[in-house]
């Protein structure tokens, strides 16, 4: 049943460490029916990609945020029901008065607290500036208002977001914002203003006064990221998504975070080979699923890590955290390769082979038609990427943070293989051979512990017993 009442679409929160989501596309528009479970809109996280669904049946009435903004979790994105005219976001006049009481429960990073001064009382009292635009970005003792996302990022780079413009809605510094501000270089001016005004006071008594003014040229002198230059012939421009955005942060800081390195081993998987045949029919007709080579090695790289805890483990801190199970993620290509998400089989140690074939198959169906949850993105443990797919034998994969190790799988290839006959001698038969990588985190995985997982792992392939497995 449609309904006559005004129902708010907002913002849903993808999971704990997720503050804020990027609109990519509206799949209703204004004046459209929808019907209660319907997808109405899809968004974007860092961590996943997803369709929002209608919370009501009736029409959609207005929408309120457009498609490419980014808007924190609870921000109100539609009406559906009503006239439209309680979809109005802007609050009406008694707004100031309660902008000290949400400075107090807000994320925040402070600034230098300026007392107001002359020229600041009387820019205060005429009513023209827009409530939401003062109340949004600042409050009265000049702290700058900021998502935790953009909170953290500031933190980690030692950033004041007070000395960043905001694109956002009221001048509010997004993600995107601070990243294009780090990148510019611009980081320095902040880091350099607050030591330079200390030792001046008695020569300018009144700069401690006025912090927030004083550096907004820094940003302004670094103008790269803000006007991108004119296409050339044959060059087009396209935005960078919120997905890969997230992407490139995650693998930058995977890079500054673990010491990189790669082992490979060849594997023959003749074995393989022949009991994959064996099964496919049966597992493509009785429960719609491949016996991929992926799924074979999944299911003997769980069995080996029972042995190697560190190599599924991680550093935290000080401590080596090990673990008794096994969250395997699996990289799955999105969007023509302009996007990639890591859903996670969670412990996959209890799971046979039809088990991981099953688990897999699903998680990598949902992750391309956009229905992964965001729990079903986080807690890995220990990832596989498979470039195999498209014919590619050697690579060196980054690690996914805060893991220890990523394992590679790559085409399997007919070579000329030297084995030994029934009579002990070397001959030369073609074989089936798969190349595997492993990269580790070398703070906590050596290159022997390496060495000996990757042993133990083609030992399994290369005698798999389909009883055992």
């Amino acid at each position: 049943m449609a309904t006559t009442e005004a129902i708010d679409v907002v913002m849903p929160q993808m999971g704990v460490s997720v503050s804020e989501g990027t609109i990519t596309k509206w799949l209703k528009q204004e004046g459209d029916q929808v019907e209660a479970d319907e997808s109405l809109l899809e968004i974007s996280t860092d961590k996943v990609d997803t369709e929002v669904p209608s919370p009501a049946s009736g029409t959609l009435t207005q929408i309120l945020v457009q498609e490419g903004e980014t808007v924190d979790v609870g921000t109100k994105l539609a009406v559906i029901g009503g006239d439209g005219a309680s979809a109005e976001p802007k609050p009406e006049v008694p707004e100031p008065a309660t902008a000290p009481a949400a400075a107090e429960s807000a994320s925040v990073f402070d600034a230098v607290s300026t007392p107001p001064t002359a020229d600041t009382v009387e820019e205060a009292q005429p009513p023209q500036p827009t409530p939401s635009e003062t109340t949004e970005t600042q409050s009265s003792n000049g702290k700058t208002f900021v998502s935790p996302v953009v909170a953290k990022i500031a933190s980690e780079h030692g950033v004041d977001p007070s000395q960043i413009p905001g694109t956002g809605r009221g001048g509010r510094v997004t993600k995107k914002d601070i990243l294009d501000f780090i990148e510019s270089g611009a980081q320095a001016a902040p880091q350099a203003a607050p030591q330079a005004a200390p030792p001046a006071p008695p020569a300018q008594p009144e700069a401690p006064k006025t912090p927030a003014a004083a550096p907004r040229p820094a940003p302004a002198a670094a103008p790269a990221p803000v006007a991108p230059v004119a296409a050339q012939a044959g060059e087009t421009f396209e935005p960078v998504t919120a997905m890969r955005r997230g992407i490139a942060e995650h693998m930058r800081r995977s890079l500054d975070t673990s010491a990189h390195v790669t082992s490979a081993i060849e594997v023959d998987m003749s074995k393989v080979s022949a009991i994959r045949a064996k099964l496919k029919k049966e597992y493509q007709e009785s429960y719609g699923v491949n016996p991929t080579y992926l799924i074979f090695v999944a299911r003997a790289a769980t069995e080996t890590l029972r042995d190697y805890p560190w190599i599924n483990g991680e550093l935290r801190g000080d401590q080596i955290v090990t673990r008794s199970y096994v969250n395997l993620g699996f990289a799955v290509e999105l969007q023509d390769g302009k996007g990639l998400i890591v859903p996670v089989v969670k412990n996959a140690e209890s799971l046979n082979l039809l088990g991981m074939a099953r688990a897999v198959t699903d998680i990598a169906q949902r992750a391309r038609d956009k229905k992964l949850l965001p729990d079903e993105v986080q807690g890995g443990t220990f990832t596989i990427t498979n470039p195999g797919g498209y014919g590619t034998f050697h690579g060196t994969p980054v690690i996914s943070q805060p893991q220890a190790a990523i394992l590679g799988t790559y085409a399997v290839v007919k070579r000329p293989w030297v084995i030994q006959d029934d009579m002990g001698q070397d001959v030369i038969a073609i074989r089936p051979i798969m190349n595997l990588t492993l990269t580790y985190d070398h703070r906590l995985v050596d290159g022997a512990l390496a060495g000996r997982f990757l042993r133990d792992l083609r030992q399994k392939l290369e005698t798999w017993d389909e009883s055992t497995y």
